[in-house]
């Protein structure tokens, strides 16, 4: 998909194609066609991510609240997004045993009682056994630290699904 195209979609289309750039947060999308039109695909890739710089921190701890544990219960439910199921298949974390699963709840549970929102991670450029190491090195970073690394992890996975979405090499940065 080329920049004219993503111009020249109607609001309704464009909230359509690019409504889970980021996961379930469905007004992202909307403000960023009000920026239209764009340059080209950097520049669109750019306005979804200033979007959410300028959240305060509420806002910005918001996002990551709408994204789902890995391994965790929307998984085994069947109610991940597309884009979610992708990226967690891809981590090799559709595929766990129950030792695991167990295990990586349990992760998840110490994570988000201590940041107070689920584990954010581009799983997608993961693996299977490197989740869980990241998780339980993150347990132990400050909590000022850990603060800063969730938002650049949503960033990874918003410009994977761009690159997804454009057939672009936007997700090599």
């Amino acid at each position: 998909m080329d920049i004219e195209k993503v111009n020249s979609m109607d609001f309704g289309e464009f909230v359509d194609v690019f409504g889970s750039v980021i996961e379930r947060c469905p007004l992202i999308a909307p403000a960023v066609f009000s920026q239209r039109p764009f340059s080209d695909l950097e520049d669109l890739e750019q306005h979804f991510f200033a979007f959410t710089e300028a959240l305060p921190q509420s806002g910005q701890e918001g996002v990551l609240r709408c994204h789902p544990d890995l391994a965790g219960r929307e998984l085994q439910r069947g109610e991940l997004s597309a884009e979610s199921q992708r990226e967690q298949s891809a981590a090799g974390l559709t595929s766990l045993g129950a030792a695991e699963r167990l295990w990586l709840a349990e992760l998840n549970a110490q994570y988000r009682a201590r940041s107070g929102f689920p584990f954010a991670l581009a799983a997608r450029l993961s693996n299977r056994a490197a989740v869980p190491r990241e998780r339980a090195r993150r347990l132990h970073c400050p909590p000022a630290q850990e603060l800063n690394t969730p938002p650049g992890e949503v960033k990874k996975m918003g410009r994977r699904r761009l690159a997804d979405l454009l057939g672009s090499q936007a997700a090599e940065s």
